[in-house]
């Protein structure tokens, strides 16, 4: 069986943007991925839309969207994919099946959602809509509130991490000044992220406002290929990044039917994906993982294998995941920095690593990058991807 590369990508920047809607965003990356990529648009095989959507915009059938503005992709297959938060993840792995069957050449794939035009409220319900309603949907502060209970339990379990939670932040938010997509592209400091303020007040339990992600408006998209195909365009002065590994495991949705403090199906979806690529985490030379809230970057350096379960603040505290530490986490500053527009974030993650492994990631460029690693979750670690990627010269 053939395994996909990403050929070409494209990524707007995150934040709240002037687009006015999904058609908009979509049309920013989707022709600029394929002219990245270095191919005819015609040549498009299938296209493949993560968005989550839950009440964010009435279009919610945006499949053949990215059709108004390439309209060489007309009577191409086109649908939208959605697994909350995962949403862009879950369209990258389609995509990759179908290159992977053999049912075309290349697969475009976006990542897109509009999120800053909706008001607050709203927003803190739509997000709960990742979340199992009839027992969290009325947790106040929405799905903060469910971080926010999440990190309660961890402290009464582990300790008061507010010091690690604090420093998380602070990384990102450093990271993120150098990322040209990043939606906040200043460094707040350990400080500031660490004591309560009026500019960083309480959100949900013990996270303050610098411990949460950031609504957004934004689009990624990537460019897929068969593996002989993708040879075939490096040789010629292309770029090719393989997938080594991909992992997908789902959870139950209910916090109530498993310890909410420990990211289960996270650590299987990555010792599957380690299996699958034969290689351990002492062998990436990065990661990019699902900050949505810093008590998740946390836990989910648990679930990776970084440390022993309840022992996440050592690798925060002690800066093996900053950008010059053992394994640098989030060099694009996370989604805590660059933003979480919720239907792109899993594809921005893909372009990021892709960006490092080819050497292309300007300021963000990391002295080693060889093989990265992604997690991206939907929900509280409900729908759990991970990626192995390396480059193919």
């Amino acid at each position: 069986m053939t395994e996909a590369c990403i050929v070409g990508w494209a990524h707007s920047p995150f934040g709240k943007l002037e687009d006015p809607d999904l058609e908009s965003l979509i049309g920013r990356v989707a022709g600029a991925a394929i002219e990245d990529a270095g191919i005819p648009s015609a040549e498009v095989d299938g296209v493949f839309v993560g968005n989550f959507n839950s009440g964010f915009s009435k279009q919610n059938f945006p499949g053949s969207l990215a059709m108004q503005s390439v309209p060489d992709l007309r009577f191409k297959p086109a649908a939208r994919y959605e697994n909350a938060c995962a949403s862009g993840s879950a369209a990258v792995y389609a995509a990759r099946d179908f290159i992977a069957a053999g049912r075309g050449r290349f697969a475009l794939v976006i990542g897109v959602e509009k999120m800053t035009a909706t008001p607050g409220p709203q927003v803190g319900d739509n997000l709960l809509g990742a979340s199992y309603r009839k027992e969290e949907g009325k947790i106040p502060a929405g799905f903060a509130g469910v971080f926010g209970r999440i990190t309660e339990a961890y402290f009464q379990r582990h300790g008061d991490q507010s010091d690690a939670l604090a420093t998380i932040a602070a990384k990102n938010h450093k990271n993120g000044v150098d990322n040209p997509y990043a939606q906040m592209r200043k460094d707040l400091g350990f400080e500031f992220c660490r004591n309560p303020s009026e500019k960083n007040p309480y959100v949900a339990g013990p996270l303050k406002r610098t411990d949460c992600s950031l609504v957004s408006d934004g689009a990624a998209a990537l460019i897929l290929a068969d593996e002989e195909t993708a040879r075939a365009l490096a040789l010629a002065g292309g770029k090719s990044v393989r997938f080594r590994a991909a992992s997908h495991v789902n959870e139950f949705l209910p916090l109530s039917s498993r310890d909410p403090t420990r990211f289960e199906a996270g650590a299987v979806a990555w010792h599957r994906a380690f299996e699958a690529a034969g290689l351990k985490l002492e062998d990436l030379s990065f990661v990019e993982t699902h900050d949505c809230f810093t008590i998740a970057e946390l836990i989910e350096y648990e679930a990776m294998g970084l440390t022993p379960e309840g022992q996440g603040a050592r690798a925060a505290l002690e800066g093996w995941t900053q950008k010059d530490g053992k394994l640098p986490v989030n060099r694009s500053g996370g989604l805590k920095a660059k933003g979480h527009p919720v239907g792109a974030t899993g594809v921005s993650m893909h372009v990021m690593a892709a960006m490092q492994l080819t050497g292309l990631a300007g300021d963000l460029q990391l002295p080693r990058a060889d093989v990265g690693g992604v997690f991206n979750m939907g929900g509280a670690a409900v729908a759990n991807y991970v990626s192995i990627l390396e480059r193919q010269d």
